[in-house]
């Protein structure tokens, strides 16, 4: 057996901060804060579940943030 990956930790974030942001001001925050992935999504879209670490998920409508979560 392989050995255990020891990923860097995630940025230690308030993802509740992101919300109401307009999305490309988000995007540039998200980057600047340390995560490797953003990832803006539209509301009610089907998406891969699987977790990567490194990604933050935005649910963007009409160009705002209304909703964001890890992985």
């Amino acid at each position: 057996m392989g050995p255990v990956p020891n990923p860097p930790a995630e940025p230690e974030d308030d993802l509740d901060s992101y919300v109401g942001l307009d999305a490309a001001t988000a995007e540039d925050r998200a980057r600047e804060r340390g995560w490797t992935t953003v990832r803006r999504v539209p509301p009610g879209a089907i998406i891969t579940m699987e977790y990567l670490f490194g990604r933050i998920n935005f649910e963007v409508a009409e160009d705002v943030v209304r909703r964001c979560w890890r992985g």
